[in-house]
């Protein structure tokens, strides 16, 4: 049997999935990309086993245990959340409010402050579709959509025929990059390749403000910079994207970027679409900002919401006496300062798959993977929302559903 799916490997969550399901498990998949592939086939290998204490036990055991670890906790942080659909993360936030708990995701050391801006309305911004639609000129700015989101660069931003953009890249879409090195993006036009050291983005966006008022630039090959005034100038509908390259090299100050931002809009039209990781990301930013304000580094200790350093996971990990880690693998991905304080707490991890992390962990509790064995609502990378249907047997709950027993158990 043949079922529509949607791929919940990056934060495009391509529609467009022909999934054959035989005997209840999936035997074929059309129009993956390597990373969709690779996620579509991780439901066979590497699944996490209920365990408490190393030794496998009954799901109901381990949940229970999970729950009276944060129960007797007096400062637990969870973190993870960008793997989940929306409703788990709903749940996961009234859950850390319910336990006076530190909520945080890995914008507190990557894209956090970018999204700060979009969602505030600082940096205007606009959808895919608008993009495959009306984009003449795409901007690449320390992103590498070739790997990171595979079917970026022919479904929405240079390759596809849109409703103005019949010519697409023939004759009607740019492509630019800008990056430290040469990426596999940016190998794709190598002659609209700006090259800019590492930490040196400030600066060349200094350079292109200067261009853009007319005055000649202070850093970078002064003709090609003009060159990109011109660009610039002569574009209809622009479209940047950044990526950690971008966000790494700001250290937080959205406000020069803003600028540019403002400046460009002032001759044409040019917006924003973050590029993001996980499937999720944006709807754990947009889910905790309604609620608190704030995209990331929350504590509701003592029942008031508190929002900065102190709270994000590097700090949060060396204060806290247990963690709840759903859908994500800390102890490989953050510092080892980091990894090491965490791996000595009671760890609860909830994960369809095998990690650092699960094996490190006082309890783990099996999930169902989002997109192929659980439905839901996940939001993409450019704030459009995004529903889903199961196209496996689950046989194991959903996130949401583990939080919701967890939640009631405490």
């Amino acid at each position: 049997m043949t079922k529509m799916a949607i791929c919940t490997g990056c934060s495009l969550l391509c529609q467009d999935i022909e999934a054959d399901v035989s005997e209840g498990r999936l035997s074929k998949a059309k129009n993956l990309c390597r990373k969709g592939h690779g996620h579509f086939q991780a439901s066979f290998s590497e699944r996490t086993a209920p365990m408490i204490g190393g030794k496998e036990v009954d799901l109901n055991q381990a949940i229970a245990r999970a729950a009276e670890i944060l129960k007797n906790a007096k400062s637990p942080l969870l973190f993870g959340w960008s793997n989940s659909t929306l409703e788990a993360q709903r749940v996961g936030i009234n859950l850390a409010e319910k336990l006076g708990a530190t909520i945080d995701d890995t914008s507190s050391f990557c894209q956090g402050s970018l999204m700060e801006s979009i969602l505030s309305g600082n940096l205007p911004t606009c959808t895919l579709d608008e993009v495959r639609n009306y984009a003449d000129t795409s901007i690449f700015w320390g992103a590498d959509p070739s790997n990171s989101h595979p079917r970026h660069l022919s479904r929405f931003s240079y390759y596809p025929r849109g409703e103005k953009r019949q010519k697409s890249y023939e004759e009607e879409r740019t492509c630019l990059v800008v990056d430290v090195r040469m990426s596999a993006t940016a190998a794709l036009c190598k002659e609209n390749l700006y090259r800019v050291s590492p930490g040196g983005d400030a600066e060349f966006i200094e350079a292109i403000l200067s261009v853009l008022e007319g005055k000649i630039p202070r850093v970078g090959d002064k003709k090609k910079m003009i060159e990109l005034g011109t660009m610039f100038k002569k574009t209809e509908w622009g479209a940047i994207f950044p990526g950690l390259g971008l966000v790494y090299s700001l250290q937080g100050n959205m406000e020069i970027l803003e600028r540019l931002l403002a400046r460009l809009n002032e001759i044409t039209v040019f917006k924003v679409v973050p590029m993001v990781g996980h499937f999720n990301t944006r709807g754990f930013y947009e889910l905790l900002r309604e609620k608190t304000g704030q995209v990331n580094r929350v504590s509701f200790q003592g029942g008031e919401i508190a929002h900065g350093p102190e709270q994000n996971v590097m700090a949060a990990a060396r204060s806290c006496d247990a963690a709840l880690i759903v859908g994500s693998d800390p102890l490989s991905s953050l510092p080892f300062g980091t990894a090491r304080a965490l791996a000595r707490l009671p760890l609860i991890a909830i994960d369809p798959h095998r990690s650092l992390t699960t094996d490190a962990a006082e309890v783990v509790i099996p999930s169902a993977i989002s997109g192929l064995e659980a439905g839901g609502t996940a939001v993409r990378t450019d704030g459009v929302k995004i529903e889903f249907e199961p196209i496996l047997e689950p046989g194991l709950p959903a996130d949401e559903q583990i939080l919701k027993r967890i939640m009631e158990a405490i």
